[in-house]
């Protein structure tokens, strides 16, 4: 037995029966001779760990734009939050964290710049509409590797399509990092809203308070505590628990992600992606050679998506001034 073999024989004897188990996947769209060293879950991650559009996230908003500040969210440390998350969950429940890991790395690939205020601009402009969980899919299986993508198991983009809304994974580590997505963005945008001067920690719902925690670290132990005590049945949280979850998720959508002066910026973000939008599909010259191509084979709207939606938020600005804003010059 090789070292992936031995893994894998250890997966069947320390995981539970529910777990999803490396050598039972049901595989790539492209067949691959198995690796020696890694299981199939944790060579989706690595793939993920080290493409493009993973090291794009570190200059992509989560919520706040362009804060002035070292400590704010970005979409990768977001990221890395859902992931560790997710890891402890799966472990403690015994299931395969290699593959919670793998999706919650890759969930957001296909996020825009500027948050959810260029997803919605996207989404407007966009034929056919745009959200960020199918195009992370299209991240992976497309763009990624000059258009060869990365060629995931099937698990891992299940987990990926199905980590915001509608249907859910069909693995339990899938749902598990729907799960952690919501634990780790309410929590963390509730720090960083309060280092922002937009929310006060005494205005959080006390009723919240009371059942999940008064800090961070506290309202994040008793979700996984509490989704760990019932995963052994389904993946959820108890009643009691859901119920303080949903009211301090309907507080955040209320107050902090409708509040003017977190959101004062994204304004522009629409003026700024339709302009972009606009003036890529007039001339898609403009773009590299790799999106000239999708634009013969899949049409210039859907080169143009997928361009601006791979864009960190310094690089869409700078194209923008680069396209809109007059440079100074000087007379010889």
């Amino acid at each position: 037995m090789n070292i992936r073999q031995r893994q894998e024989a250890l997966e069947h004897q320390i995981l539970a029966p529910f777990a999803s188990f490396s050598d039972e996947s049901r595989g790539r769209a492209k067949p691959e001779e198995p690796d020696e060293i890694r299981t199939a879950y944790q060579r989706d991650r690595d793939r993920i760990l080290h493409c493009k559009a993973f090291r794009r996230l570190k200059q992509k908003t989560q919520v706040f734009l362009s804060p002035e500040g070292d400590h704010y969210r970005t979409r990768l440390t977001h990221t890395l939050e859902v992931s560790q998350i997710a890891r402890t969950i799966t472990r403690a429940l015994q299931l395969n964290e290699d593959l919670a890991e793998a999706i919650s790395l890759g969930h957001d690939l296909g996020h825009t710049p500027f948050g959810h205020a260029g997803e919605r601009a996207l989404n407007k402009f966009a034929p056919g509409g745009f959200s960020h969980y199918q195009q992370s899919i299209r991240v992976v299986d497309r763009l990624e590797k000059d258009g060869e993508g990365l060629n995931l198991t099937w698990e891992v983009r299940n987990g990926i399509v199905t980590h915001t809304k509608g249907a859910w994974a069909e693995t339990r580590e899938g749902q598990i990092v729907r799960y952690a997505d919501h634990i780790a963005y309410i929590n963390h945008d509730i720090e960083d809203a309060i280092t922002a001067g937009v929310l006060q920690n005494e205005a959080i719902p006390k009723e919240a308070v009371e059942i999940l925690g008064k800090t961070k670290s506290e309202r994040i132990t008793t979700l996984i505590t509490d989704m760990v005590s019932n995963g052994t049945q389904e993946i959820r949280f108890s009643t009691q628990i859901n119920g303080a979850y949903e009211l301090l998720h309907d507080f955040m959508y209320s107050t902090v992600y409708v509040d003017p002066v977190a959101k004062r910026e994204e304004g522009k973000v629409e003026k700024m992606v339709y302009e972009l939008y606009e003036r890529l599909r007039e001339n898609p010259e403009l773009m590299p050679n790799f999106y000239l191509q999708i634009a013969y084979q899949e049409g210039v709207d859907r080169a143009v998506v997928d361009y601006i939606s791979g864009m960190s938020d310094e690089f869409a600005t700078r194209m923008f001034e680069e396209l809109f804003v007059p440079k100074k010059w000087h007379i010889l």
